[in-house]
C-alpha cells in the first residue's frame, strides 16, 4: 500500500499573486480511481459534458478568477438541474464561436449558470477530498521572499517533504510514499531530480525521510492527470484565500467558504522540536526567506 502525493505550483511567476504556493494533495493508492471517476463523473453533472477533454483543463485560473464570482452574481441561483443545462450551452456556443472576436453569444442566464457551475464545482471537488481522505500539504512562500543562489533543493520543497514524512510516519508500517510533479520544461525536470537525489542521499534529513518517500519523482501532463488538477486548485486557492500563521497579504474575500474547505483537508501532529518542546507541525508552512541560515547570517555583516 502506499500514498501518493499529486504536486503543483501557483504564483511562481511572481507577477499578482500575494503568495507563491508549493502544494500537494496525498491520496491512498486504493482510493485514487475512485476519487478520479467521481471527479469525472461531477463535469458532467455540473456542466453538462465533460470539460476536461481536448483544449480543457481544470486550471483553477479560470475556473476561480474574479470575473466568475461577479457573473455567478449577476442573477440569483439557478436549479441545478437548469444550471446544468445552460452551462451546457453557454460551452456549446463558446466552442462553436472560438476564434469569432463578437463573442460567444451566450445569454445573460447562460453565462451566469456557467459562472454558478464552476463555483459549485469546485466546493463539490473539495468535499470529495475530504469524503476520501485526502491530505493536502503546502508551502506558502511571501511574493518578495529573497531566493536563496545555490544549487540545491529549495526550502519549500525539503519543508514539505518533511510534513509528507511525519505525515507518512503516522500511517500504518511500511507505507511508502510516491511524489508525482505536473512536468517542467525538460531541463528542468532534470535539476529537481538531480536536486532532489542530493537532498534524500547526502543530508541527515533527507536520508532520514528516504525512509518512507522514494526519492526519484514521477512527472506527467497537468492536463492528463486528474490529481494534479485537483492540486493545482488547492494551490491557488491557498495562494488567494488561505491566511494562516504569518500570512498578511491581501485575500480575496469570495473564496472564503473554499478556503475554509482546504484548510480541512490539513494534517497535523505534535512533534518535539528542537529546543525540546512539544509543537504542533501543520502540513502547510509559512516561509518568509527561502535562503538558508548561512545566507542570511551574511546579510548582518
Amino acid at each position: 500500500m502506499s500514498r501518493l502525493l499529486f504536486l503543483d505550483e501557483s504564483g511562481h511567476d511572481r507577477k499578482d499573486s500575494p503568495y507563491e504556493v508549493l502544494a500537494g494533495i496525498c491520496v491512498e493508492d486504493r482510493d485514487l480511481w475512485n476519487l478520479i471517476c467521481q471527479v469525472q463523473d461531477a463535469e458532467t453533472m455540473f456542466f453538462g459534458q465533460r470539460i476536461s477533454i481536448e483544449e480543457f483543463e481544470l486550471k483553477a485560473k479560470k475556473l476561480l478568477k474574479r470575473k466568475t464570482f461577479r457573473l455567478a452574481s449577476q442573477l440569483p441561483s439557478f436549479d441545478p438541474k437548469e444550471r446544468t443545462e445552460l452551462a451546457r450551452q453557454c460551452l456549446k456556443k463558446g466552442k462553436n464561436n472560438k476564434g469569432n472576436s463578437g463573442g460567444s453569444g451566450a445569454t445573460k442566464s447562460e453565462l451566469t449558470a456557467l459562472a454558478q457551475g464552476k463555483i459549485a464545482f469546485v466546493k463539490y471537488l473539495l468535499e470529495l477530498c475530504s469524503r476520501y481522505r485526502v491530505r493536502a500539504f503546502a508551502s506558502i512562500v511571501d511574493c518578495e521572499a529573497p531566493y536563496s543562489a545555490g544549487d540545491f533543493l529549495r526550502k519549500d520543497y525539503s519543508y514539505l517533504f518533511e510534513r509528507y514524512y511525519h505525515f507518512l510516519d503516522d500511517c500504518p508500517t511500511g507505507e511508502m510514499g510516491l511524489v508525482v510533479f505536473d512536468e517542467l520544461e525538460r531541463a528542468q525536470c532534470h535539476i529537481l531530480v538531480d536536486q532532489m537525489s542530493r537532498y534524500f542521499r547526502e543530508t541527515a534529513k533527507g536520508l532520514a525521510r528516504a525512509a518512507r518517500i522514494i526519492p526519484e519523482p514521477f512527472f506527467v501532463h497537468s492536463h492528463l492527470t486528474t490529481a494534479i488538477q485537483l492540486a493545482d486548485l488547492v494551490a491557488y486557492i491557498v495562494a488567494w484565500g488561505v491566511r494562516v500563521g504569518d500570512m498578511t497579504r491581501e485575500k480575496r474575500p469570495e473564496l472564503a467558504e473554499l478556503a475554509a474547505m482546504v484548510i480541512n483537508l490539513r494534517y497535523s501532529r505534535k512533534i518535539i522540536g528542537e529546543d525540546e518542546q512539544e509543537h504542533i507541525l501543520w502540513s502547510f508552512a509559512v516561509i518568509d526567506d527561502l535562503r538558508p541560515r548561512e545566507e542570511r547570517q551574511e546579510d548582518l555583516f
